[in-house]
């Protein structure tokens, strides 16, 4: 593999350059199929943009990961933006699973020193998107995923609810999450 590519592809992504970013549930485990857990996700995201920490330019929300395009701020913070989303998104899915669900919870334990719960699998995807054209593929990409023959969630790729893609076909943007992609490229 090119060594550029591999630099490229590191969880770590410095602020104020656009990414397409891919987080996975640990085990690939479908924790997010019920959608008020999708809506979670979704109000960790409007929480990140309201408070200027992240612009989200692409999203969907898949019952094992979520991919997104998006780049993050540059303010001052003792953890990463990826970090706080993944961090506090592990949190409420804790807390439900403590309460509606607690035997799927014990497949989300781990031996390790400073957790007893892993909701993320480590080192997210994290590629730089450095030309027009490759954004514009991994937005094709994120809102074709719903449609691929593994997932089949919905009939048509515009009409599945946890994704960018009506926002882009018709500017309709439930959440007021996306800002469209050709402003920042």
């Amino acid at each position: 593999m090119n060594p550029s590519i591999i630099s490229q592809r590191k969880s770590f992504m410095p602020p104020g350059d656009l990414y397409f970013w891919t987080a996975t549930i640990h085990n690939w485990n479908p924790i997010l199929e019920p959608d008020y857990r999708k809506d979670i996700i979704i109000k960790s995201l409007s929480w990140l943009k309201e408070n200027e920490l992240a612009s989200i330019y692409s999203y969907v929300i898949m019952p094992n990961h979520l991919h997104l395009i998006w780049k993050t701020s540059q303010k001052e913070r003792k953890e990463s933006v990826q970090g706080t989303l993944l961090k506090h998104t592990a949190h409420l899915l804790k807390k439900d699973l403590v309460q509606n669900d607690p035997e799927l919870l014990h497949s989300f334990r781990v031996m390790a020193a400073n957790k007893q719960f892993q909701f993320w699998q480590r080192d997210s995807l994290a590629i730089k998107l450095f030309t027009r054209e490759v954004a514009y593929q991994k937005l094709n990409y994120i809102h074709q995923n719903p449609v691929a023959k593994k997932w089949n969630l919905a009939p048509d790729y515009i009409m599945y609810k946890y994704s960018s893609a009506a926002f882009y076909s018709y500017g309709v943007d439930p959440w007021g999450l996306v800002t469209h992609i050709n402003e920042v490229i």
